[in-house]
């Protein structure tokens, strides 16, 4: 193993290819570092290992104590749970001029493991052989070896240095004898076995580095399933013992620690210059809370600090304040509501999961799934629980619906909704829940049809550089059917291809790069002499499209090139701003679909700004150094905190932010809005030749406003709304829709879930705001079908 050999590194950023020179253990013990490491890595307490040595110069084993024997076999690191003091150890091996019998350290390893698994023999039980195939060996009774390890289940691995592999595929020329006849006594060996496999150390190294997924055994969490209500009607309703355990968990990569190096005193320093020796220590976060008085009326916010004056004048007006002097506050609209005790009270809720009803499958809306996956199983231990569940299971099956259920997990939690839907197995019936969102976690848009397009005056238009042509949407189409990959992977065990891409197989290179370059740190004594290899084939498999899919949508893309006149735009250079503090406009942040880009002008906002109050500023934290480490070890009082002894009026209130030109609440098709409606009205009646679309479209959004949930808070702005279109109609001719939207909307407000406290407020207004009679029609040149008695009645 003291032989050296040259070893391939990555290239460096210029592309100049590296090799440096180790001897075999050191390439060797790389893989058993890896190994190792990836016991520290999972965490499990059932991950536990040893190292024997064999052609050590001391001999230290069971055996060897006992019966003696078995010479130059040391147990170098008993089975414990593995740790860095275990990776340092290893980093000490030097090679030997000794030579050890593999075998005997086989069986020394067998003993060793036998006795600590003594008492636990549900464990699995594996050893891995690492050599170069150099050591003789005695294999006269090789078979009793063979017969104890199947009868302990024990499953043998051998990496050999240059061991010859037809399948990778790697052959070494000028093998010794010796390694020739001890290699094919390994394969012989390993093929006895129930579980044994041979393998060359080049090819471990590649495949330890493979990504995979990383699979737990999750405990079963005991809860109930309620079906109906126990407490009013518990002769009707049922309650089965079901225990929940996890299906699916997100993972993330390791997080990152920061170190510094540690302050020195002067005894310190003069050990360390001795020994030469750099202390680390981690980093953690502190928080001071400050108020900064510098902030007042009329004083300018953009202040640039250009000297050191300016510093100091800034420390002066910062007040620190105590943790304890401040209190929690959550944002409400544009205020903060403070909450001393740090939370609001809590639902008073029980664990469980209660159904609440069931839907056919087919409306189960996919994309709205959030978060992990659970099971849900009957109690193990509950005969009666296992039959109850499975029934409800088989008759969802069946009926092929799922259930809508509330989960809570402990008494008083918040609780979450959720669907519940059947499995049926072989030999087990089952529920998964996966949790969904509430009505007010869905965010709503309604972006302008791309297919369509309404002009100013409300018209269709059919032909517009934003409408694509029949001949782009034939050039699109070809290229869409180039690039589909659905049967373009290999071919199955029936010689139908597959598709090319696999959920199963697309890993995330964030978790597994991460874990790569950790365990390499780890693994190597220098980082620089020793660089990051590159990522596994693997882990780059789905990363670019396939080689033959591009090749085939050459001639697609550029008939699209063609069709689409696609040029290339270039760059525009960035304006240099007065105000140092807008942010830059991201590449993707030109704006779509609209001929020029909508500009405020300068003074425009400067109006603006000097017409937002100053507010007082919140008490913010200043963060001296900080651990980007995993969201556990983070402060959790993240939430704004405000000053204790405030006034609430005196909150400090965030600045509104500036609405975009475009107003959500406009459908498709309407040239007002529901968010500002009479501004919208006034604006389209200034354009002209649109009234009738603006007074058909302002009696809807009336309608839609006034019969939505806590429509009080609109009262006021509607019936401004209706004085304002009830004049238009009468000046402009629109009487007939006036009276026919005066009459629906009173049948609207007065049935069922309607609105009567609006029309109680429009029925104070009295004649004003009632339908149009022939009196007043008439004295514009108008005519109206109702009379003036009439038209008192209806109102």
């Amino acid at each position: 193993m003291g032989a050296t050999r040259s070893v391939e590194l990555p290239p460096t950023p210029n592309g100049e290819q590296r090799i440096t020179e180790m001897t075999n253990l050191e390439w060797a013990l790389q893989f058993v570092k890896l190994k190792i490491q990836e016991m520290i890595f999972n965490g499990r307490k059932t991950d536990q290992c040893g190292v024997i040595l064999f052609g050590s110069e001391e001999t230290d084993n069971i055996i060897h104590e006992k019966n003696g024997g078995y010479q130059h076999v040391s147990e170098y690191i008993p089975i414990t749970h593995p740790s860095s003091t275990t990776l340092a150890k290893l980093d000490a091996l030097q090679p030997s001029e000794h030579s050890g019998d593999p075998i005997d350290a086989l069986i020394v390893g067998i003993e060793t493991q036998d006795i600590y698994l003594n008492k636990r023999r549900t464990w699995t039980r594996k050893i891995v052989i690492v050599t170069d195939g150099q050591s003789p060996m005695e294999i006269e009774d090789w078979e009793a070896t063979v017969k104890k390890m199947n009868a302990n289940a024990i499953s043998l691995t051998v990496i050999g240095v240059d061991f010859d592999d037809d399948e990778f595929p790697f052959h070494e020329e000028d093998k010794s004898t010796i390694k020739v006849e001890n290699e094919a006594f390994y394969h012989k060996l390993t093929s006895a076995l129930d579980n044994g496999l041979v393998g060359t150390c080049v090819f471990a190294l590649q495949e330890i580095a493979r990504p995979d997924m990383k699979q737990t055994k999750s405990a079963l969490m005991g809860t109930v399933l309620r079906l109906g209500d126990v407490d009013v009607r518990p002769e009707e309703a049922i309650e089965i013992l079901v225990k929940a355990s996890k299906c699916t968990t997100l993972a993330r990569p390791k997080s990152w620690k920061k170190f510094g190096r540690r302050e020195k005193t002067n005894d310190q320093m003069q050990v360390d210059e001795e020994e030469d020796m750099t202390v680390f220590a981690q980093l953690k976060m502190r928080s001071e809370y400050y108020i900064d008085h510098s902030t007042k009326e009329g004083e300018e916010q953009d202040k640039m600090n250009t000297g050191s004056d300016d510093e100091e004048d800034n420390d002066k007006n910062l007040e620190m304040v105590q943790k304890e002097q401040l209190i929690r506050g959550f944002k409400y609209g544009s205020t903060y509501a403070p909450c001393p005790e740090g939370q609001f009270r809590r639902l008073n809720t029980r664990k469980g999961i209660d159904i609440c009803g069931f839907f056919h499958a087919k409306n189960f809306r996919r994309e709205l799934a959030m978060g992990e996956v659970q099971y849900i199983w009957a109690d193990p231990g509950a005969p009666q629980q296992q039959v109850a569940l499975s029934s409800i299971v088989q008759a969802m099956y069946e009926k092929g619906v799922l259930a809508i259920a509330r989960l809570v997990s402990k008494d008083g939690m918040d609780p979450k909704m959720g669907v519940l839907e059947p499995r049926v197995d072989t030999n087990i019936d089952f529920l998964l829940w996966v949790q969904m969102p509430f009505a007010d976690d869905v965010r709503k848009y309604t972006f302008a049809c791309l297919e369509k397009l309404v002009s100013k005056n409300g018209e269709s238009v059919t032909k517009h550089p934003y409408l694509p042509t029949e001949d782009q949407l034939e050039a699109m189409g070809k290229f869409i059917d180039t690039m589909d990959i659905m049967d373009s992977g290999e071919k199955d065990d029936e010689g139908e291809p597959i598709p090319w891409y696999d959920t199963r197989q697309s890993y995330n290179p964030a978790i597994h790069r991460t874990k790569q370059a950790l365990f390499h740190s780890a693994v190597v004594n220098d980082i620089t002499s020793n660089p990051l290899p590159p990522p596994h084939p693997e882990l780059l498999k789905y990363i670019n499209p396939p080689k033959w899919a591009l090749k085939a949508s050459k001639d697609a893309i550029a008939e699209c090139k063609a069709v689409f006149k696609v040029k290339e735009v270039p760059k525009k250079a960035a304006k240099v701003r007065k105000d140092g503090h807008v942010r830059a406009m991201d590449e993707d942040e030109d704006m779509l679909l609209l001929d020029k880009k909508p500009a405020a002008s300068r003074k425009g906002k400067e109006l603006a700004a000097s017409q937002v109050p100053v507010s007082p500023k919140l008490a913010r934290p200043a963060k001296e150094s900080a651990a980007s480490d995993s969201e556990t070890e983070e402060e959790s009082d993240q939430e704004p905190l405000l000053l204790e002894k405030r006034p609430f009026n005196a909150l400090p209130t965030p600045e509104r932010s500036m609405s975009p030109d475009v107003d959500p609440g406009r459908a498709p098709g309407r040239i007002i809005g529901s968010t500002y409606p009479l501004r919208d009205f006034k604006s389209n009646l200034a354009q002209g030749d649109v009234v009738t679309k603006a007074v058909e479209d302002m009696g809807v959004i009336i309608k839609e406003v006034v019969l939505r949930p806590f429509a009080s808070r609109r009262h006021k702005e509607m019936i401004e709304c209706m004085i304002a279109m009830r004049d238009t109609s009468l000046k402009e001719d629109e009487i007939d829709a006036w009276n026919a939207f005066l009459r629906d909307l009173k049948e609207s407000c007065l049935k069922g879930a309607g609105n009567p406290e609006f029309w109680q407020e429009v029925q104070k207004l009295g004649r004003s705001i009632s339908l149009i009679s022939e009196p007043e029609a008439k004295k514009l040149g108008g005519h109206s079908e109702f009379s003036e008695s009439a038209s008192e009645e209806v109102s």
